[in-house]
């Protein structure tokens, strides 16, 4: 699952969200903040009005909460969604595993990725696809995160 910090700069840069079944989201916002929600059409149902979409939670854990709109709501795109947003910009996800330093002292080709490797992190992960007739790189510790943050850098090229 992306992080909210890069769902909501998905967002801002201009994605858009149809809610479907099995899509994820959180209430961006207030003390629900951070808890994950499941498009589900018995448990979390989605109504359209001819102001919007809204939410109706149907009783179990969000027994407190009755309906939000979908504009309080904050889209947590999977995998899979997220490949499916880049299109034909894609050209292969790449998963790493320490050690940190790579054989022979030598960096890799992605500094992001030799940054996340050196901190720690056991893998991590890059997502490769072509930009402007180059081939980009993006690195995360996550695949989600790492699909996130190119198609990220898609839209903004695509609106600027």
């Amino acid at each position: 699952m992306i992080s909210a910090d890069l769902a909501r700069a998905l967002r801002t840069a201009g994605l858009r969200w149809t809610p479907e079944p099995g899509d994820r989201f959180t209430i961006d916002g207030g003390e629900l903040a951070g808890d994950v929600f499941t498009v589900s059409e018995m448990t979390v149902e989605v109504h359209e009005h001819p102001g919007g979409r809204s939410f109706g939670f149907n009783g179990t854990t969000e027994w407190a909460l009755d309906s939000v709109d979908q504009e309080e709501t904050l889209w947590l795109p999977s995998e899979h969604q997220l490949r499916a947003l880049l299109r034909g910009s894609f050209r292969s996800l790449e998963r790493a595993v320490s050690p940190a330093a790579p054989i022979d002292g030598e960096p890799t080709l992605d500094d992001e990725l030799d940054v996340l490797l050196s901190l720690g992190d056991a893998e991590a992960y890059t997502v490769v696809v072509e930009l402007g007739g180059e081939l980009r790189r993006f690195s995360a510790a996550t695949a989600p995160d790492a699909y996130a943050t190119a198609l990220l850098e898609l839209i903004l090229r695509s609106v600027a």
